[in-house]
């Protein structure tokens, strides 16, 4: 108790004299009067003027005659045709006199238009592939085949002909070519008919 009563004695004088040293030093600082406030300040007036000047614009006139003449250039020449003279004298006498001959006369049953009768002709021949188990043994032979040929050229009913076959490993070989040939139809009276009982022999030999 008696301590804070001490402190308290001795900070309230302690907290006045600092108040009052701080307050000197600020009049010190600022010394409002010693401030020379008698200069005047430089004022400046802008003077806008609304009115709008007129500019004084030269205008040239111009006639049309100050302006020179030009001469328009010359036409361009004239070209001649020439023209081809018509000749006085007759064709007969440039060219000769043209024979006269009486003309034919065609009678529809004068005329008549006979197509010859044609077998069938080969267009397309391919030639059979050698069997390769054949030709592995070293078989060689002949086959013959015997076929139609129809109207559009095909051949069908392809057979191997009886007896005419060296082996049997070229029938097949032989057949797959004869399937794969075309023909020219045979033609009877201008038509296109079938052609039957075509033979033909094929030759497998190996080479050497």
């Amino acid at each position: 108790m008696g301590s804070s009563l001490l402190r308290l004695i001795i900070g309230i004088p302690l907290a006045i004299a600092v108040t009052v040293g701080v307050f000197w030093l600020m009049i010190v600082n600022i010394r409002v009067g010693d401030l020379d406030l008698d200069e005047e300040a430089t004022q400046y007036d802008i003077v806008i003027n609304q009115e709008v000047a007129e500019v004084d614009v030269r205008r040239r006139e111009t006639t049309i005659d100050d302006v020179e003449s030009v001469e328009p250039p010359p036409p361009p020449p004239q070209i001649e045709r020439q023209r081809a003279e018509q000749p006085t004298e007759g064709l007969s006498t440039i060219i000769g006199e043209i024979p006269s001959f009486d003309a034919p006369t065609l009678n529809s049953d004068s005329i008549s238009f006979s197509v010859s009768d044609r077998d069938a002709q080969p267009l397309v021949r391919i030639e059979p592939q050698y069997p390769p188990r054949a030709a592995e043994r070293g078989i060689q032979g002949s086959c013959a085949v015997q076929f139609d040929v129809t109207p559009d050229g095909t051949p069908t009913n392809i057979t191997i002909m009886t007896g005419r076959c060296d082996s049997s490993l070229f029938e097949r070989a032989a057949i797959r070519a004869v399937e794969r040939w075309r023909y020219q139809p045979r033609v009877e009276d201008g038509v296109p008919v079938a052609r039957r009982g075509v033979q033909t022999s094929f030759e497998f030999q190996l080479a050497d």
